[in-house]
């Protein structure tokens, strides 16, 4: 058995992007390991570390060597490997040769097809020390790098030029070169508290040795954590709590390996700016946390994550404050800017930018949305020319000065904005709602205005995208349009509005023609199974089988909140004792239906009724009709399933003694109508064919 020992690999450079370091970490970490499973080397626990300026994997309980294997090669068959003679023909002779040995010392294979000469032999495994440079260079080659650079005279191309190489296999180097870079022990600790470099005696000493003498925390997670503990101490200081953004934690991380937390403060002046603005300023430009009362409120203060342990931290925290109020005095500078003239003025210069050249500018947009805003609007019993103001509203704050510098905040902007100039509180929360949901898992619009205009400009940009054929294929979607279409069905059916999506996809695309006129005809129909995969992969997450959404998918319900009420429902049925015989029944009712020759008849005719059996199912099928039906009008489709859960037995009876395709024309159209009739009762919730056992 192969003895093992833990393998370190380090590679280390200039600072990496921070947004990119974790993820170039778990690449590299994946691509190694799967390198070493194709090798077919066992190993143990996988750990990675990652800093500004390295890349590091280990591995514990690497095998030293890959196993010996006994391996065959198989030659000639028997029957044509020796002439008449008993002597070996060339072809044996050759097969030989090319092993190494003698004919004589070919073995014999016995199969079911007869008998074939072999060579068996035992392949030595390879040493982990050999194979272990092509693993990583592969597995660097295979990093998510979207542009290499090269530096100096060399041909060499990583993300960030490359200083130094570990690659320990126990306490020994493996020698190779990498990236250009010759392999060794050495290490860099931290560029200003330990600018020499540090040698490693094994991979088990790595992580202490730079903590204690390095000061590098090169754990990412800890260093996470330890940002994030220090940030929330240095805040409570001063009375208030740290806010912290994961991304914003994420990249802070990505940029100290030493981390020290300092709080600094600002002008009180500049909380008159709406707090959104100096939070983005604060996180987006200096990476700092914002600090936050216990009711939210906005304070002036923040907190810095330094990457030195400073003589002298004042100055620190002074300087801090210098660079950040030049940018709290432009946010304050466009606030007051973009006031100076009312929001409504705003509307007159989206003629300016274009949306998407065949469907014009953001001004036509907003004029076909607003239309489509007051429709869906009314159809929810609000005030259409509220709905109506909010839409023509909604894009305004993408022309001032505060949205131009801090994308992030639009429809934040605008609902400050509308409200400044006296605008009611549905139509300002409106103008920041309409992006809900900004990502997965994300708060949906509350008000039905904020509802109509989120839909209607989500709608407006599907089916504009589509009309134009810019349809979304592979991972390139660039206008959003999954996410604006799960955010449409998410809002429907989670608000539980009583909306028709194919009559939406109507109405918009009527709009859009005044745009675009060569609108195929289909068009409502592509969008509609486009959304639906959407919803299909929603419904998976709560977990939705695929067989439950197709049943409920051939029906093809216009409605997404009653599409959402019959995926219960079926769910619920799968429940019952009986659902698994009458989803049988409902598949062998469906082939019988299909084999049938001509149409069949609409009615069942009482008289010609032979059975007791097909009698029972029929009386039952019409009892249950007088109730069933209107609850499925209604939508009620979780107590019509329960109710059509009593068709069990008068089913199963049926199929046990009625030959449905009786020789007797009469019989058998009769009886295909009952089953037909059964069958629609069923069919206006489900296919419940499609459901597997």
């Amino acid at each position: 058995m192969s003895e093992s020992r833990d393998l370190l690999f380090e590679i280390g450079t200039e600072e990496l992007p921070p947004k990119a370091l974790k993820k170039l970490s778990e690449a590299l970490g994946s691509g190694i390991t799967e390198g070493l499973k194709k090798a077919q080397l066992a190993f143990g626990d996988v750990n990675l570390y990652a800093s500004p300026r390295r890349l590091a994997v280990k591995i514990n309980g690497l095998s030293t060597s890959q196993a010996d294997q006994r391996q065959e090669r198989r030659g000639p068959a028997l029957a044509a490997a020796f002439d008449s003679d008993g002597n070996p023909t060339s072809a044996v002779k050759g097969f030989a040769r090319s092993c190494g040995v003698e004919p004589e010392e070919l073995e014999h294979l016995e199969t079911p097809k007869g008998t074939w000469l072999v060579f068996r032999f035992t392949q030595t495994g390879q040493q982990t020390r050999e194979l272990l440079p092509a693993i990583i260079e592969k597995a660097l080659a295979d990093l998510p790098i979207p542009k290499r650079m090269r530096w100096g005279n060399s041909d060499v191309e990583f993300v960030r030029p490359v200083h130094w190489i570990v690659l320990l296999l126990g306490e020994e180097v493996v020698p190779c070169q990498i990236l250009g870079t010759q392999s060794g022990r050495e290490t860099s600790g931290h560029r200003f508290h330990c600018p020499e470099q540090l040698s490693i005696k094994s991979p088990d000493a790595y992580l202490e040795l730079l903590k204690n003498e390095g000061k590098v925390i090169a754990d990412y997670s800890l260093r996470r954590e330890i940002v994030r503990d220090q940030a929330i101490k240095v805040a409570k200081k001063v009375g208030g709590e740290a806010f912290i953004d994961d991304g914003l934690l994420d990249e802070v991380t990505a940029l100290v390996e030493w981390p020290v937390a300092v709080c600094g403060q600002f002008d009180t002046d500049f909380l008159e700016v709406p707090a959104e603005a100096l939070i983005s300023s604060m996180q987006g430009h200096q990476k700092y946390f914002p600090v936050k009362d216990t009711a939210g409120k906005l304070l002036p203060y923040f907190v810095t994550i330094s990457n030195i342990e400073s003589k002298d931290p004042r100055k620190v925290k002074e300087g801090n404050e210098r660079v950040i109020r030049p940018r709290l005095s432009d946010a304050d500078f466009f606030w007051n800017q973009d006031r100076k003239q009312p929001f409504e003025a705003y509307s007159s210069m989206l003629d300016s930018v274009v949306f998407q050249v065949k469907l014009g500018s953001l001004r036509d947009k907003v004029q076909r949305v607003s239309t489509l805003t007051a429709l869906i609007a009314a159809s929810l019993g609000e005030n259409f020319m509220k709905a109506e103001r909010a839409a023509l509203l909604s894009k305004n704050d993408l022309m001032t000065e505060m949205v131009g510098e801090f994308p992030d905040l639009q429809g934040i902007m605008g609902r400050y904005y509308a409200l400044h100039d006296g605008e009611c509180d549905a139509i300002a929360s409106a103008l920041d709602e309409q992006y809900m949901p900004r990502f997965a898992g994300d708060a949906l619009p509350s008000q039905p205005i904020a509802q109509a205009l989120a839909i209607a400009d989500k709608l407006d940009t599907l089916v504009g995208i589509f009309a134009v054929g810019l349809i979304p294929t592979g991972d390139k979607d660039p206008f959003a349009l999954r996410r604006a279409a799960l955010g449409i069905l998410r809002i429907i059916i989670e608000q539980k509005l009583d909306l028709d999506l194919m009559e939406l996809l109507g109405l918009t695309i009527k709009s859009v023609k005044q745009k675009v006129a060569d609108v195929s005809d289909d068009l409502s129909s592509k969008i509609y199974d486009f959304m639906m995969e959407r919803l299909r992969t929603y419904y998976h997450d709560q977990g939705i089988s695929p067989d439950l959404f197709d049943a409920v998918l051939v029906r093809r319900p216009s409605s997404p909140l009653d599409f959402d009420r019959r995926i219960f429902a079926i769910s619920e049925f799968q429940k019952l004792p009986e659902a698994q015989s009458l989803a049988a029944a409902n598949k062998r009712i469906r082939n019988i239906l299909k084999k049938a020759d001509g149409a069949i008849p609409d009615v069942v005719h009482n008289e010609v009724l032979v059975e007791s059996a097909e009698k029972d199912l029929a009386h039952a099928v019409n009892a249950l009709s007088e109730t069933v039906l209107p609850l499925l009008d209604k939508g009620d489709y979780n107590k019509a399933m329960t109710q059509l859960a009593g068709l069990r037995a008068p089913v199963d009876s049926f199929f046990d003694s009625v030959m449905v395709m009786d020789d007797d024309v009469q019989l058998r159209n009769n009886r295909l109508a009952l089953l037909n009739q059964m069958n629609t009762l069923f069919l206006r919730v489900a296919d419940l064919s499609r459901l597997q056992s």
